[in-house]
């Protein structure tokens, strides 16, 4: 039994230290543009958070790609069919540049009024559709980048996203320095540069995957490794588009009513006050911070479930599970205690207002004590993932919704403050647990197979 548990150990490290990796690396990108927008004036990085915040949302929207194309490519993983999981995640990638060239269709023209109602003041707002109009040019680019990691994790490798997104926030931040300041671009400077480091990821992943199509055409017996067979697996195949897009609608469904939860509480902190709406967004900064930690663990889970599942273990996902489970509880007890213990460190690091530290301090304190619950929810939603177990996890994601909406809007109503929304944040967690808890134990999500 000891040998069996060391065994899922180190498959949930080599896979989860690297995710974790690739998964801090992204948000860098955004960093990056901030630290040198920032020099050019308050305006201007006013401009650069708005259309960042829109961008994030429009991208995240889009998560579906990668989680969809883990679990099907690691099912025909475990089954032994590696032609099939590339074709799968090809199909995957496709849809990637379908939604990307729709989202450019969309977004270009509706810039400016986007960002009217965002709010965005009349000396930001132009530098807001300049840096937004641009920057979505680099969206197919990362929509193929979410579908081809998707891919690789699906393969058991997260090493190579970990590879390229460290490469990718270096040109990144060696490109913004050069066009804005350089090349005297301003604003236009660092959406350009984000967009050309964009586009060098996406093609390096498409490079990595024709090279792998090429590899399967040669090891097939009977064929070669002619551009023929290639193409045969890289060309697009209706059928099989339509098929991603149908297995990524309930993961869509799943994170539009998780970004609804956030945007809801952002805007009930907001009409608590200034102080309020300042110590919500340092709560919810270190909050996600704690997602990407929790979140790699979660990734892993995709992966090795679908393979397990593929394979036709299900005593083996099973076991998986209970271990990744301790693992998110453990991992959720180090991260609060943390948090509780940093508490005094993190105000000054944000803040100098003494009301901001205040309510940020008790709003941390229930992040800390809410870390186990978290722990275990984001290891179950990667294993019901794994499992292809996307319309069960948009139900009870839409059931997690109705229970917080009122609770976030019984703060203001009741006269409470920062800390009772956190309370309620905590209670959408806690809605989670108990939704995904139960799913988990009856056993449906076990179907076993190359296809769910």
């Amino acid at each position: 039994m000891r040998t069996v548990r060391r065994r899922h150990d180190r498959e949930i490290l080599a896979l989860a230290v690297p995710a974790f990796g690739a998964l801090v690396a992204e948000p860098l990108f955004v960093m990056a543009d901030s630290a040198v927008v920032g020099h050019l004036g308050t305006a201007q990085l006013a401009g650069l958070g708005v259309a960042a915040a829109l961008l994030t949302t429009a991208v995240n929207i889009f998560v579906f790609l990668a989680y969809a194309t883990t679990a099907a490519v690691a099912r025909r993983v475990g089954a032994g069919d590696l032609p099939a999981a590339l074709r799968q995640g090809i199909d995957g990638i496709w849809l990637a540049l379908l939604l990307g060239a729709l989202t450019i269709a969309v977004v270009l023209p509706a810039a400016p009024a986007v960002v009217d109602l965002c709010g965005a003041s009349p000396t930001a707002a132009p530098y807001a559709v300049t840096y937004l109009r641009i920057s979505t040019l680099g969206i197919p680019a990362m929509l193929v980048v979410l579908a081809s990691t998707g891919v690789l994790r699906g393969l058991q490798d997260t090493r190579t996203p970990l590879y390229v997104a460290v490469a990718g926030f270096t040109a990144n931040a060696g490109l913004n320095a050069v066009l804005v300041y350089g090349a005297g671009l301003g604003i236009a400077g660092s959406a350009w540069g984000t967009v050309i480091a964009q586009n060098g990821m996406a093609a390096v992943y498409l490079w990595v995957v024709v090279r792998g199509a090429a590899r399967q055409a040669r090891d097939t017996p009977g064929e070669g490794a002619g551009r023929a067979e290639v193409w045969a697996l890289l060309r697009p195949d209706a059928a099989g588009i339509r098929a991603c897009a149908r297995a990524g609608v309930p993961l869509l469904v799943r994170t539009v009513s998780l970004r609804a939860v956030l945007v809801i509480a952002t805007a009930v902190a907001a009409g608590l006050g200034d102080t309020e709406i300042a110590a919500h967004q340092i709560t919810l900064t270190v909050w996600s911070l704690l997602a990407f930690a929790l979140d790699a663990i979660a990734i892993a889970g995709q992966a090795i479930i679908g393979r397990y599942l593929g394979a036709q273990d299900a005593e083996g996902a099973r076991a998986v599970c209970r271990r990744m489970i301790q693992w998110g509880v453990a991992c959720g007890v180090v991260l609060g205690l943390l948090v509780a213990l940093a508490r005094p460190l993190i105000g000054p690091m944000f803040s100098s207002d003494p009301a901001v530290r205040d309510a940020l301090s008790a709003a941390l304190l229930v992040v800390a004590l809410a870390q186990p619950v978290c722990g275990v929810v984001f290891i179950l939603d990667g294993v019901l993932m794994g499992a292809g177990d996307g319309p069960y996890l948009a139900w009870s994601m839409l059931l997690t919704l109705a229970v917080f909406v009122p609770a976030a809007l019984a703060v203001p109503a009741l006269g409470a403050g920062l800390t009772a929304l956190w309370w309620a944040m905590a209670l959408m967690m806690l809605t989670r647990l108990v939704a995904l808890s139960l799913r988990a134990r009856s056993g449906r999500w076990l179907v076993t197979g190359a296809a769910r």
